[in-house]
């Protein structure tokens, strides 16, 4: 081989690790901004559970909570089983009627 051929394999070598270089330094950029937005996504979700931790209800305040409307629930229940009751004592009273 002569000079100007080796030339020309060591500059196409080059010219293709060059190549190379290029494109694994893209995509090391693209990993390095998704990263980026990884970690910034990671912060606002660590942020937004804080919030929810902070702004609604615990398990305690839901039993709580249940609670009373089941108390309410059984007062609507105790209230409709009394009306039977009462409709039973109006028609057994006889009704006195009157004549003109």
């Amino acid at each position: 081989m002569t000079g100007a051929e080796i030339m020309a394999v060591v500059g196409f070598f080059l010219t293709l690790s060059g190549a190379g270089w290029a494109v694994w330094w893209r995509v090391e950029g693209k990993i390095t901004q998704a990263s980026a937005k990884g970690e910034k996504a990671i912060e606002d979700l660590a942020a937004h559970k804080l919030h929810a931790a902070e702004t609604f209800a615990t398990k305690a305040g839901m039993q709580e909570q249940t609670a009373q409307l089941l108390r309410a629930i059984e007062g609507v229940g105790g209230r409709i089983d009394g009306v039977h009751e009462r409709l039973d004592r109006m028609f057994e009273r006889p009704s006195a009627r009157r004549t003109t």
